[in-house]
């Protein structure tokens, strides 16, 4: 959910357009668009489509010739979800539920293996908080039964040089045993033009590669 430009303005606003790119040990990018029959800076039903892919390391759990094998694993998944928008005086509860479908392929030393194409469901539940004038909280989860998995996070902000700057804190799992923690700073909701952007960055640990690394996401959004 990215509504805060959308509150400040007095047009209607029907769509909001967005894209993300988190960068790490593991890559993901996605897009997506929020809709509403009326107007989506205001109470109501609304319509979430997302589409994404990324790729990460895995390793393997049996030694071929003295070493373990290294695998980078391919993903990509769309999902279209209907819900509704609570507003309050102090924010924002988005709850979303819908269809999902995930491609994924591992490719390793002997190349590609089969794609494997599973359709699920999907959660999604959203709070953009704020407190007071200069100050911002936000939660998201995301609950999917294509690739059982579920993510995770959280932030806090205090207005500053023009966006909400302060920590955040993500967690990501699936079936696999494939997991991912992070913990870093962010500044959300800074605009350049009609664009509005969020920028994070601090460290992750994965639990296929048992080491901790940087990690950069920027996000961005626009009201048509």
């Amino acid at each position: 959910m990215f509504p805060i430009s959308a509150l400040a303005q007095n047009s209607p606003v029907n769509v909001i357009l967005f894209g993300s790119m988190d960068a790490g040990p593991s890559t993901f990018i996605s897009s997506g668009f929020k809709a509403a029959p009326d107007r989506v800076d205001r109470e109501g039903f609304a319509v979430l489509g997302v589409i994404g892919a990324g790729a990460r390391l895995e390793r393997g759990t049996t030694p071929t010739r003295s070493f373990i094998p290294t695998f980078v694993r391919t993903t990509s998944l769309t999902a279209l979800l209907g819900g509704y928008q609570f507003f309050f005086d102090w924010g924002v509860i988005g709850l979303f539920v819908g269809p999902e479908g995930s491609f994924e392929s591992v490719m390793g030393v002997a190349g590609f293996g089969p794609v494997e194409t599973r359709i699920g469901a999907r959660m999604q539940a959203e709070i953009w908080a704020r407190p007071s004038e200069e100050t911002l909280a936000t939660a998201t989860v995301v609950l999917g039964s294509a690739r059982w998995d579920a993510y995770a996070r959280i932030s806090a902000g205090y207005r500053l040089f023009g966006a909400y700057l302060g920590p955040e804190a993500a967690a990501y799992a699936d079936r696999t045993g494939y997991g991912k923690w992070s913990a870093g700073l962010h500044a959300t909701d800074f605009s350049f033009g009609d664009f509005n952007f969020r920028l994070s960055g601090g460290c992750s640990y994965e639990s296929a590669t048992k080491r901790f690394g940087p990690y950069m996401s920027v996000a961005s959004w626009v009201s048509l």
